[in-house]
């Protein structure tokens, strides 16, 4: 990476950017609100289980102990931060800062191979300024860090099916299955619902590529990849709780605050506390337990489970932030003015795209399949943020096809640094 290449600037940019939202974000907490989190729940308890990681303590918190709680992933960076800084909240902050400049590095990556550098450099550029994408960084939630572990799985997938369709040797494939299978168990760590993306990249990997034994290879090796990656720590979870996971056992009491009589599509936990099903259950019978009871509430009321899916699909597309804490109209007009133009773009892009499939597919994909999965479960703009990162190298191309009303990209072409503005 040269010095003056625009991409080191654009990197100081978001990096900077970050930071300084870091050091405000502590100054407001220490100085105005007095507390330690900005959202709390979900950012206590990641703090918590980290300082139990650093301290060499169980994995595990509340009364009684809940042991597959959470995924590992986001606690241990957290974790290797207080190792590193002793447990301090802003040197958390700017490492999570770090982290997220590390994601706008990977949207030019996986523009440039996709597309071309002036694609990678305008999506790259969108990240790197977006105010929600800056502001939420320095939070102590999982979004950021696993947007960039996302972002890493996309952009080796992307070289992966590129392996396959040049008719890269065996070694190479498998190599490269072998990377990407670990980049989609590392976002799994982050945010247990990406694990599904490994079998479905796969399957799309066999659809759109040229080399259907290899293309079955591929997938079947990277997820095969993704699997033993995770299983120390179902391995794990079988040894402390006697039931095995490759996730977690939160997933009901998840998937009943979605789906209960007094859902609204926000998050609402009280009835956990309120019925304290885990001092009478261990944890795979409490997560089976509301398993069961939200897919009942599902099936005996169809109308209400619909209106729900609507509720929070529009919870999940809202250009703001839900919460009442965020309730400001700057917020939601400085929201609105990036996040309108960028699906807007991204439709363009993606219709424009609408013979290369694996492209809008690669790009838009994460936002669609969590949209989809958050019309089960609670919904807010939190779950969209990390894909509003690939979505940007789709806007970003949809904003060249704009400008320059002609064709950009030649899928025939092997090279990834195509110019934009020769229409090649």
């Amino acid at each position: 990476m040269q010095l003056r290449s625009p991409i080191v600037f654009i990197l100081f940019i978001a990096l900077s950017a970050r930071i300084a939202a870091a050091v405000g974000l502590q100054y407001v907490l220490d100085s105005h609100l007095h507390r330690s989190f900005l959202i709390e729940g979900d950012a206590n308890g990641y703090w918590e289980l980290a300082q139990h990681l650093a301290r060499g303590d169980d994995f595990a918190i509340h009364h009684p102990l809940r042991y597959a709680l959470r995924m590992p992933g986001f606690p241990t960076l957290l974790a290797s931060s207080m190792l590193v800084f002793g447990e301090n909240f802003l040197a958390a902050r700017i490492v999570l800062s770090v982290v997220g400049t590390l994601g706008v590095w990977l949207v030019y990556l996986l523009g440039k191979e996709l597309f071309d550098r002036r694609i990678g450099y305008w999506a790259a550029g969108f990240t790197a300024v977006s105010p929600l994408l800056v502001g939420f960084t320095p939070l102590i939630l999982a979004e950021t860090s696993f947007a960039t572990a996302m972002l890493l799985s996309l952009w080796l997938g992307n070289r992966l099916k590129r392996s396959v369709d040049s008719q890269a040797s065996v070694v190479a494939i498998l190599r490269g299955s072998v990377l990407t299978g670990v980049a989609l168990a590392l976002a799994c760590m982050m945010r247990p619902s990406w694990i599904l993306a490994g079998p479905i990249f796969a399957i799309l990997m066999l659809f759109f590529s040229s080399g259907k034994v290899r293309a079955t290879l591929a997938g079947t090796v990277a997820v095969a990849s993704m699997v033993g990656v995770l299983l120390p720590w179902g391995f794990r979870n079988q040894q402390v709780t006697g039931h095995f996971t490759l996730t977690t056992f939160w997933m009901g009491p998840s998937l009943y605050d979605g789906l209960n009589p007094n859902a609204t599509g926000d998050s609402d936990m009280r009835f956990f506390d309120e019925e304290a099903l885990s001092t009478k259950m261990g944890e795979y019978e409490v997560d089976r337990e509301y398993r069961r009871r939200a897919w009942e509430f599902a099936r005996q009321q169809p109308g209400k489970t619909a209106q729900l899916a609507w509720v929070k699909s529009v919870r999940f597309w809202k250009p703001w932030p839900n919460a009442a804490q965020f309730d400001r109209w700057t917020l939601k007009l400085v929201s609105a003015l990036f996040f309108l133009p960028l699906c807007f773009l991204a439709g363009w892009g993606g219709w424009a795209l609408r013979g290369q499939l694996w492209s809008v597919a690669l790009l838009a994909g994460p936002v669609l399949y969590f949209c989809v999965i958050h019309m089960v479960f609670v919904s807010s703009l939190r779950y969209r943020l990390p894909t509003e990162y690939p979505l940007a190298v789709l806007a970003s191309y949809g904003l060249a096809r704009l400008v320059s009303g002609r064709r950009l990209f030649d899928p025939s072409d092997s090279e990834s640094d195509v110019d934009v503005s020769s229409g090649n």
